[in-house]
């Protein structure tokens, strides 16, 4: 679907080339991306500043450990296979439960202990890390789903991806898996992007491919009825991530455990711009006005949280 220029502007969409100028480039210290370009430094530096993650079982990090997996994963029913350096969800396996001595993917597919170890072995290689890089791998505890998600994703567990700048969330979005995405919360593979308001936690708009859309594509729930529970606790949490790394504009990856409330999964230095059609607004008027603000009046993550809720609360559009 094709949009013209001058719409894009009074939408205030902001464009690859000024998010990477004005605000990646500006606010971004580069010295400090591998804080947020490695789960794992993320996650000891959460561990480190109190901000809650999903737990972290043990970590690979050498061809020698593989061998001994099976005796590390003996307790665990559950767990996710995260590589350390991999993005856009690449690499990433859920595995959901035990058949036997075999092991169970969110998806359903069943896979062997032979079929991890050589996973884990790619993984370490660096088949989806950046760069082909060496990696390392985390497996960690799996998230519980909250019943405020009930019926709102097939098979995968929606996360939220959070926009801040300068500490402020200024635009969210809640990504639902779908038969699509193969259970994966990728908007790039079919998973629904769904407008969040600051202000309530409440949709405001929904996009698949691009497109609107008004109910699930796999569940049929209708998508205006989502109202995320904690929401003021996912926001503080996206917030205090400024605190945490030093980094002006990034985008916060949060789920909602059912027992254990809000946690990141993950920080993103460059984070994409769908969030603005999922909105169905741009983000570029609040970068603006957060940049005239005084970080003096604002010295931690409840006075900016407290402050976009008031002022970037919108009308719902679904």
């Amino acid at each position: 679907m094709l949009i013209s220029p001058f719409k894009l502007k009074r939408l205030g969409m902001l464009g690859m080339n000024c998010r990477n100028r004005d605000f990646i480039g500006r606010y971004n210290d580069r010295r400090l991306y591998p804080l947020v370009d490695n789960k794992l430094k993320t996650k000891l530096l959460a561990e480190e500043y109190q901000v809650a993650t999903p737990q972290l079982r043990f970590t690979i990090r050498e061809q020698h450990q593989i061998a001994h997996v099976g005796n590390l994963l003996k307790s665990l029913n559950g767990f996710a296979i995260k590589p350390a350096k991999g993005s856009g969800g690449k690499g990433i396996w859920v595995i959901t439960g035990r058949d036997g001595d075999n092991f169970v993917k969110s998806s359903g597919a069943v896979i062997t202990l032979e079929d991890i170890r050589r996973h884990l072995s790619n993984t370490l290689a660096g088949l989806y890390s950046l760069g082909g890089a060496n990696d390392e791998v985390l497996i960690e505890d799996l998230i519980e789903f909250d019943d405020c998600f009930k019926d709102f994703s097939f098979e995968g567990v929606p996360d939220i991806r959070i926009v801040v700048f300068r500490g402020f969330p200024v635009m969210a979005m809640l990504r639902l898996a779908t038969r699509a995405s193969d259970g994966k919360a990728n908007l790039h593979q079919g998973a629904v992007g769904v407008g969040i308001d600051l202000a309530s936690g409440r949709s405001l708009n929904a996009v698949q491919f691009g497109r609107p859309v008004y109910q699930h594509p796999d569940t049929q729930r209708d998508l205006s009825d989502i109202n995320i529970a904690d929401w003021h606790g996912m926001l503080m949490l996206a917030s205090r991530c400024y605190d945490m790394t030093g980094l002006g504009y990034i985008g916060a990856d949060i789920v909602l455990d059912a027992n254990r409330g809000p946690e990141l999964l993950e920080l993103n230095a460059r984070p994409g711009l769908a969030i603005q059609v999922a909105n169905g607004r741009g983000l570029l008027p609040r970068l603006r006005h957060v940049e005239t603000l005084k970080e003096k009046h604002f010295p931690d993550a409840l006075s900016r949280v407290n402050y976009v809720q008031e002022r970037f609360a919108a009308e719902t559009l679904l």
